[in-house]
């Protein structure tokens, strides 16, 4: 069988603990679903290792206003799950794309048939934000059994003994939760990153991304000294909101360029 998308990325980006990858997240939808392909394959020639592509959810609890406000955008222009799945299909990025999701949507349509369709059409993973490990095996257990990876989300309140039961099953790297509170980029790199991450890498070999928070070049540089990928959400959706996809381009190239270094 051949290896993994997301397995083979990473053993392209280096060995164990020296792999940096930048992970751009984008809206689907936002401001419009023509601009979010054309996005995704900017981010991608602008030195994105892999993609998150979020899918639009009215509730969407664990974000902060950005995101919020992108998604809103992105259901008032009648973004669907469906419509999620045929950007990632239009766009056909050679790099592998995360799908981000709340349960919800995946449920409406379908969990077994979202899997299917999704890495039909091009993706290579799935993070329920809001399935917390072990909540719904039946759910997770369609992914884990299916071409996607399930990536697993991890907060820095997780104290040892859950995060054993948090990490099993999870696959292609995971998501270290930077700080408490909802999406957004802040100020600065929270003091105990280096402190969590060392937690994590403790129970699992999987690569370590980091996110929430993160926006600026420095920031991101800041995270890849101790993380093998970093995150960004919101300052990437601001600076499309703000400049356009050339916008949101030129700060990707930037944030690669500080993440890679």
């Amino acid at each position: 069988m051949s290896e993994h998308p997301i397995a083979a990325r990473w053993r392209a980006l280096g060995d164990p603990g020296q792999a940096r990858a930048l992970i751009p997240y984008v809206t689907a939808g936002f401001p419009t679903a023509a601009t979010s392909r054309d996005l995704l394959r900017a981010v991608a020639a602008a030195g994105a290792d892999f993609v998150e592509v979020g899918v639009p959810f009215s509730d969407p609890l664990a974000d902060g206003p950005t995101i919020q406000r992108t998604t809103q955008a992105a259901l008032d222009q009648g973004m669907t799950a469906a419509g999620v799945l045929d950007l990632i299909r239009e766009a056909a990025l050679a790099i592998p794309i995360i799908i981000m999701t709340y349960l919800n949507p995946v449920l409406a349509y379908g969990v077994d048939r979202f899997v299917a369709d999704a890495h039909a059409a091009g993706a290579s993973g799935l993070l329920l934000t809001d399935l917390p490990a072990g909540a719904d095996p039946v759910i997770e257990n369609a992914v884990t059994n299916s071409a996607l990876a399930l990536i697993r989300l991890i907060a820095p309140t997780t104290d040892d003994r859950r995060l054993t039961t948090a990490l099993s099953g999870a696959t292609g790297f995971v998501y270290l939760i930077s700080r408490l509170g909802v999406t957004g980029a802040r100020e600065q790199v929270p003091p105990d990153l280096e402190q969590n991450l060392r937690r994590v890498r403790a129970a699992t070999k999987l690569p370590v991304a980091v996110g929430f928070g993160i926006g600026t070049p420095a920031q991101a540089a800041a995270a890849a000294r101790h993380a093998d990928g970093v995150v960004v959400g919101s300052a990437l959706m601001d600076a499309l909101a703000q400049g356009g996809v050339r916008a949101a381009e030129q700060l990707t190239r930037q944030l690669a360029e500080a993440v890679h270094a």
